[in-house]
C-alpha cells in the first residue's frame, strides 16, 4: 500500500481541483498535507522540503522562463490594441469575392494571433468576438463557424512562438538532462525551446491547411444560406499593407532564432517591441491600452509562475514518497514498451486536458514522464510536439474541451451548445489524423530541427 502513496497523492490532487480549488495552491497544498502525514507515519523525510528555496530560486534565475511574460505582452498588445480585429477587417475584403473568403481569413487570423500569444482561452475569446458575428451575418452555418472559430483558437498550441512551447521545451529539456544522466551520458547534446519551436512548423503547417481544405470542402458540400458580398477592388499596397507588418513580426521572432541569432528569451524580447511598434504604426496605442496590456500580461504571468512553484513542491513531494520508481517500474510491466507507455502517456494526458490547463500538465505531469520515456527512446522533440497536438485535441474534445467552455461564453444564446459540439467533431478527427501521422512518421517534428541545426 505504501508503494502507491505516489498515485494516492495525483488522484486526491485531481479530485481537489475538480471541486474548484486554485491549482496552484492546490498543487503546494496537497503536497505539504500528504508530506506532513508521511513524516508522522514515518514514511516522508521532511528534509526533503529544505530544498524548496533552491527550487525557487532555480525558476526565479532561469532566463528561459523570461520568454513568457513578453510573448503573452506581445499578444495582449496585438489583442488590446485591436490590430488583429482590423486584420480579420481587411483580410475579408481581400477574400471578398470568394465564398469561403471569410474562413480563410478567419483561419490565417487565428494562425498569427493563436502564435502570438499562445493561450487558448484568450485567443478563443477573441476570435469569437470578432469573427462569429461576421460569419454568421455571410450566412456561414452555426456549426461551421463555431467549429472553425474553436479549432484555430487551440492552435496555440502548436504554432511558434507560442507560451505553450516555451513551457513545454523548458520543461523537457530538463526532463532530457534526467534522462541521459540517469543512462550514464554526461556528454549529451543539449536541448532547447528553440529546437522546438522548428519541430512546430511542420505540423502546424499540416494542421492550418488541413483545416483549410476542409472549410472549403464543406462548403462545397453543405447548401448554406451565403450571403454574397459587393465586390471591392483591393490594392497590391493595401494588401501588403494589411499582411506585412503581422507576419513580419512572427519570422523576425521565429528567425531570429532558427538563425541563431537571439535565444528565444531575446526573441520574446523583439516580439515584445515589434507589437508596439506596430500598434503605433496603426494608431492604436494608447495610455490606457497599453496600461490594459501591462496588467494583463502580469495577472497570466503571475499564475503561470504561482503554478510552478505549485508543481514544484508537487514534484518534490512526489519524488520523496518514491512516485518516480513507481512510474518507471509501472511503465516497465507495460507490453510494447515506448509504444505501450506512449499511449499510456498520451491517454492519460488527453483525459487531464478536460481538467487541467497546458501549464499544470506541463509542470506537473511531463516532469514525471518525460525523463522515463526519453530514456526509453523516445525523441524529446518529437514526445513535445506528440504532447502539444495531444493537448490541443483535448481542449477541443466535448463536453469538458477548455476551449468549447470559452467559445460558449462569447457565442449568442440562440447557439446551443449542442451545434458547437457538433461543429468541432471534424476538426477533432483532423487533429487524432495529423497526431497519428506525427506518431507514424516522427521526422515530421524531427526532420526540420536536424536539417537547419
Amino acid at each position: 500500500m505504501i508503494e502507491f502513496i505516489p498515485l494516492i497523492l495525483f488522484i486526491v490532487m485531481c479530485a481537489s481541483l475538480l471541486l474548484g480549488f486554485p491549482v496552484a495552491f492546490t498543487l503546494g497544498g496537497v503536497s505539504l498535507i500528504f508530506a506532513g502525514l508521511g513524516s508522522i507515519f514515518g514514511i516522508f523525510d521532511l528534509y526533503l522540503l529544505e530544498t524548496i528555496p533552491n527550487r525557487l530560486f532555480g525558476i526565479m534565475t532561469n532566463s528561459t522562463l523570461v520568454a513568457v511574460p513578453l510573448f503573452v505582452f506581445m499578444g495582449v498588445i496585438l489583442e488590446k490594441s485591436k490590430i488583429a480585429e482590423k486584420l480579420l477587417e481587411s483580410m475579408s475584403e481581400i477574400f471578398g469575392n470568394l465564398k469561403s473568403g471569410l474562413g480563410i481569413s478567419v483561419i490565417i487570423v487565428g494562425t498569427l494571433l493563436a502564435a502570438s500569444t499562445g493561450i487558448v482561452g484568450a485567443t478563443v475569446i477573441a476570435m469569437g468576438l470578432i469573427s462569429l458575428p461576421a460569419m454568421l451575418k455571410k450566412g456561414y452555418s452555426e456549426e461551421v463557424s463555431t467549429g472553425l472559430i474553436a479549432a484555430t483558437g487551440t492552435l496555440g498550441q502548436i504554432i511558434p512562438p507560442s507560451i505553450a512551447l516555451v513551457i513545454l521545451g523548458d520543461v523537457l529539456a530538463t526532463a532530457y538532462q534526467q534522462a541521459q544522466l540517469s543512462m550514464g551520458n554526461f556528454s549529451a547534446k543539449s536541448f532547447s525551446v528553440g529546437d522546438l519551436f522548428v519541430a512546430a512548423i511542420i505540423p502546424g503547417l499540416l494542421l492550418v491547411t488541413a483545416y483549410s481544405f476542409y472549410f472549403i470542402f464543406s462548403l462545397s458540400k453543405k447548401n448554406l444560406n451565403y450571403e454574397e458580398g459587393k465586390e471591392k477592388s483591393v490594392s497590391l499596397f493595401d494588401i501588403l499593407k494589411i499582411l506585412i507588418p503581422p507576419f513580419l513580426l512572427i519570422f523576425s521572432v521565429l528567425g531570429s532564432i532558427i538563425l541563431g541569432v537571439a535565444s528565444p528569451t531575446e526573441a520574446a524580447g523583439i516580439g515584445a517591441m515589434g507589437s508596439i511598434l506596430i500598434a503605433l504604426l496603426n494608431r492604436r496605442l494608447s495610455f490606457s491600452v497599453l496600461a490594459d496590456a501591462v496588467k494583463q500580461t502580469a495577472f497570466i504571468s503571475s499564475m503561470v509562475f504561482m503554478i510552478l512553484i505549485g508543481a514544484s513542491i508537487f514534484s518534490l513531494v512526489f519524488r520523496g514518497f518514491g512516485g518516480e520508481e513507481l512510474i518507471t517500474n509501472l511503465f516497465n510491466a507495460i507490453p510494447g514498451e515506448l509504444f505501450g507507455s506512449m499511449l499510456i502517456v498520451m491517454i492519460l494526458v488527453f483525459l487531464l486536458g478536460f481538467i487541467l490547463d497546458f501549464i499544470e500538465i506541463s509542470f506537473v505531469v511531463v516532469p514525471i514522464v518525460g525523463p522515463i520515456l526519453i530514456a526509453m527512446g523516445a525523441d524529446p522533440l518529437w514526445l513535445g510536439i506528440m504532447l502539444a497536438i495531444n493537448l490541443q485535441t483535448s481542449f477541443l474534445t466535448p463536453p469538458f474541451g477548455f476551449a468549447l467552455f470559452y467559445l460558449r461564453g462569447v457565442t449568442p444564446e440562440k447557439i446551443k451548445t449542442e451545434t458547437i459540439y457538433k461543429g468541432v467533431i471534424p476538426f477533432i478527427f483532423i487533429q487524432i489524423l495529423i497526431l497519428c501521422l506525427v506518431a507514424y512518421f516522427p521526422f515530421l517534428a524531427t526532420y526540420l530541427p536536424s536539417a537547419i541545426y
